[in-house]
């Protein structure tokens, strides 16, 4: 099955021109009669003019309108899928559990905890191949931003409009990330699966130690980077586009702290790797290198089409119109005209 598409779609608005010029068309049509009109006799003006050939001047813009249409279409680039192939992977699923509560604005990390592991996580995706990569983001609670994926675009794209505000609850559940993470791997895949828990620690929930030893047994490797300062900061606010920091109920300001002692315990209870971020080094090359060496395994094909352009043939049909256009005069020409060859004598 072929499929058809258009790979530059916004290039065909321009086809709304096309009935602003038949408008045009028309109404030179009938400005011209009017004129014609107005000068007497309609038979004895054309008689005035006898090289003057309507036919020819609305086919030349019928050539041209026509050719203006090819040009469209040539410039949106058609395509034909001619190719659809299941293309076997062998790899590992990665799911990265990424911290967006308010202690993630902390700029103890510059530019702040949450925008340097993003740009972190950036060039890993650059660095997949085969493998498979899924996004979570947890404060409170923990919600799938990007299902596990081989489309390494879409997971940049949606990578860079992570902030605080996507989620409505705020807090850091560790745990619920963690249970999240488990459940979001392909069913058919047993081992091959790692967690990466970017996150300061500041655990308020649930034990996510013992959540950890529970994935563990579903053969879940969990990763953590510890991102922050354990002497403590303050979080940054904006308000009324003036940054202050963030105050509990009695007005005092609100530190956060790194807690490295349950990222290190979370990760030593699955076999992975707690790793502590610094300015000039996040920690997921180190973590990456780990993963790389895991046993990898078949994961899903991937439907893909290879396009064929067939701009071509409009290419072709826009220049032969634009050709037979300047080769057609607008008025009749005389030598071909005296020829008469209908005019038949008895």
């Amino acid at each position: 099955m072929e499929i058809f598409r258009f790979q530059n779609q916004d290039f065909l608005y321009m086809l709304l021109l096309v009935p602003l010029f038949t408008g045009i068309w028309i109404l030179n049509i009938w400005i011209r009669n009017r004129k014609i009109r107005k000068a007497g006799n309609s038979t004895l003006v054309k008689g005035l003019i006898p090289e003057f050939s309507g036919f020819r001047l609305n086919l030349k813009i019928i050539l041209q309108i026509c050719a203006f249409i090819f040009g469209v279409f040539m410039l949106a680039r058609p395509q034909f899928g001619s190719k659809i192939e299941e293309v076997k992977r062998e790899g590992v699923e990665i799911i990265i559990a990424l911290d967006v509560s308010n202690s993630m604005l902390a700029e103890d990390i510059q530019p702040n905890r949450l925008e340097r592991a993003k740009q972190s996580i950036s060039r890993l995706v650059d660095r997949l191949e085969n493998d498979k990569i899924g996004l979570i983001v947890f404060a409170g609670d923990a919600y799938t931003q990007i299902p596990v994926t081989t489309d390494y675009v879409s997971a940049k794209m949606f990578l860079g409009s992570i902030n605080p505000g996507i989620v409505p609850k705020q807090g850091t559940s560790i745990s619920s990330a963690i249970k999240l993470g488990s459940n979001s791997f392909s069913p058919q895949l047993n081992e091959s699966k790692a967690i990466i828990v970017i996150t300061d620690g500041e655990n308020h929930e649930e034990d996510p130690v013992k959540v950890a030893k529970d994935a563990a047994e579903k053969g879940i490797i969990i990763h953590t980077i510890g991102i922050g300062s354990s002497d403590g900061v303050p979080i940054p606010v904006m308000v009324n586009g003036r940054k202050e920091y963030l105050k509990d109920h009695e007005g005092n300001s609100v530190i956060t702290k790194l807690d490295e002692t349950t990222l290190k315990d979370i990760a030593f209870a699955t076999g992975g790797k707690y790793v502590r971020a610094s300015n000039s080094n996040l920690g997921l090359n180190a973590i990456f290198q780990d993963i790389s060496s895991m046993k990898q395994q078949k994961l899903d094909g991937t439907l893909y089409s290879e396009y064929n352009d067939q701009f071509q043939v409009f290419a072709a049909a826009m220049l032969i119109l634009l050709l037979i256009d300047f080769l057609l005069l607008e008025r009749k020409n005389r030598v071909l005209g005296k020829l008469n060859i209908f005019d038949l004598k008895i």
